[in-house]
């Protein structure tokens, strides 16, 4: 198996990626397979109240938000977008590369993770969570 360098992608780096980005290097066994995360825009640091409810769900963003940089995506082999608002034409060189790009089309919460609707937070978490262990079984072990 060779190397697997994973991109994932949102708009700003402050929920959606960040959560794939932890929760697959948490569960990842494959030494083989690094992640990372960015935005599209580098977008502002979360809240505490935000970065503690998903540290209580076992998932650590705490950090700042980083932008996707060109030295990203030539390190990257496998983009996911984990968002509904980002073009997917951002990755169309991935393919010319022959490089891997999936799309989640996961909803961005608009901020309201700072309003204190938690609930909707943990749902996403809940369906990235998801997604990623579904990317271990379906794609990363057969590779």
């Amino acid at each position: 198996m060779e190397k697997i360098n994973i991109l994932f992608v949102c708009r700003y780096n402050r929920f959606r990626s960040r959560i794939a980005e932890a929760y697959f290097n948490q569960i990842n066994k494959n030494k083989k397979i690094k992640a990372k995360s960015a935005g599209l825009i580098k977008g502002n640091p979360l809240s505490l109240k935000t970065v503690k409810l998903l540290k209580n769900m076992g998932i650590d963003i705490s950090g700042n938000p980083k932008g996707l940089s060109s030295k990203l995506m030539a390190w990257q082999n496998y983009a996911i977008i984990v968002a509904d608002d980002v073009p997917e034409q951002v990755f169309d060189r991935n393919i010319k590369y022959c490089k891997k790009v999936e799309v989640w089309k996961i909803k961005d919460l608009e901020y309201e993770n700072e309003k204190g609707n938690e609930s909707r937070m943990i749902d996403t978490a809940n369906t990235i969570k998801d997604k990623i262990n579904d990317l271990i079984k379906r794609k990363l072990k057969n590779e």
